[in-house]
């Protein structure tokens, strides 16, 4: 309908409207005896809130020589911030051989803080992930047709915070279109535009399910058929944010929630060949990798320094301090028996975001696989700073 003929159309409902108006004036509203205001919104919870040992549940039973070794690791980057320069050199002369001293010494020179959600929880999510072991290639043929990409290079990468403090830890990710920053292809953009000649692939692999599980982990071992081995370690990211695929194939029916593990979205795929790509391509998101030596170390995490398996965790950094210990109060993949252990937050993820939520680095290989693919708990957090650190 034009807007004339609307016009016109509501002629009549208009005089009949001003001829009710002269005809019967409505009476003049009586004000309220007492106007009601408006509640006020409730501030956020602040997310660190200072706690005591006691209130660390299991804090008295764990082993805590594997996680002074990896503190001593995030130390090669904390040991740079004055605040952390002393607590790091003691660290290096501590003794192996006394728990008791070992546990005193951390009791003595840090504060534990609890972490609390914006809306005053204090339990969250804690997911797995591990690094993968792989079957590859140098050269494309079968079965090895499924490439693990370097950095393309039309990829351009905003660090927001190098202009704009309040945005640190965010960064724009895009492609230039002459003159203009347009968003970098999606992975269903890529599949249908780019595929066809992925000049940046490092190897070839031999199963598309496999590379997008090395994607969403961030990096994996990959035996060539030549008889070597090589890792593959996080380099960028294309900016789409991360879409669960599991919980994707649950909204459409496909899975139940609790069959919505890595286990279960690979039987899926497999039963479901036909299908499998526009599953994958319900997370946008794809990750770019750099090769590296393999070492009977870790792979490098956000700081650059090798995860240490079962005592590291994957967190939010606008929340955490990259580096810092953090005491994790969960319990097993599909099980209620506590996992309670002294951590180290040394690394990040896309699907990491939140106070009290984490990702927990269970090794690699198969075994470490299983139990990070059932991973999904429920856990709460303590963030453990040098005494005389103030919590922001």
């Amino acid at each position: 309908m034009s807007r004339r003929f609307a016009l016109l159309a509501a002629l009549p409902l208009l005089s009949l409207l001003a001829s009710c108006a002269v005809q019967a004036p409505l009476p003049v509203a009586a004000p309220c005896p007492v106007c009601p205001t408006p509640e006020a919104a409730k501030p956020a919870a602040k997310p660190l809130e200072r706690s005591s040992w006691e209130e660390l549940p299991g804090w008295g039973s764990d082993d805590l020589v594997p996680a002074l070794d990896a503190f001593l690791v995030s130390c090669k980057s904390l040991r740079a911030r004055p605040a952390w320069r002393e607590v790091c050199a003691a660290a290096g002369g501590l003794g192996r051989n006394d728990p008791r001293a070992l546990r005193n010494w951390f009791e003595t020179e840090f504060q534990p803080w609890r972490l609390v959600n914006p809306d005053a929880s204090r339990e969250g999510l804690i997911t797995g992930y591990y690094e993968p072991v792989l079957k590859g290639s140098r050269s494309r043929k079968p079965p090895y047709l499924h490439p693990a990409l370097g950095v393309p290079p039309d990829l351009i990468d905003v660090e927001l915070g190098d202009l704009y403090p309040e945005l640190k830890h965010m960064r724009l990710r895009g492609r230039l279109e002459g003159r203009r920053l347009v968003p970098y292809f999606s992975r269903a953009e890529w599949e249908s535009t780019q595929a066809a000649e992925p000049a940046t692939a490092l190897v070839w692999l031999d199963d598309e399910i496999d590379l997008f599980f090395m994607q969403i982990q961030g990096s994996g071992q990959v035996r060539l058929d030549d008889g070597s081995r090589v890792r593959l370690s996080y380099a960028d990211q294309n900016g789409h944010p991360y879409r669960s695929v599991g919980r994707w194939l649950v909204e459409q029916g496909e899975l139940s929630a609790d069959k919505a593990s890595m286990q279960g979205i690979r039987a899926w795929t497999q039963a479901h060949p036909d299908r499998a790509r526009a599953a994958l391509n319900a997370n946008p998101s794809m990750v770019f990798f750099r090769e590296l030596p393999l070492t009977s170390e870790g792979p490098p995490g956000a700081l650059g320094l090798p995860l240490t398996a079962e005592r590291s965790i994957a967190v939010d950094p606008r929340h955490l301090t990259l580096g810092a210990p953090v005491w994790l109060a969960t319990t097993y993949p599909n099980s209620k028996r506590p996992l309670e252990r002294l951590m180290l937050a040394q690394d990040t993820g896309g699907a990491i975001r939140g106070v009290v939520r984490a990702d927990f680095f269970w090794g690699s290989g198969a075994e470490a696989g299983a139990q990070a693919g059932k991973m999904r708990q429920q856990g709460q957090m303590w963030l453990l700073l040098p005494r005389g650190v103030e919590a922001n």
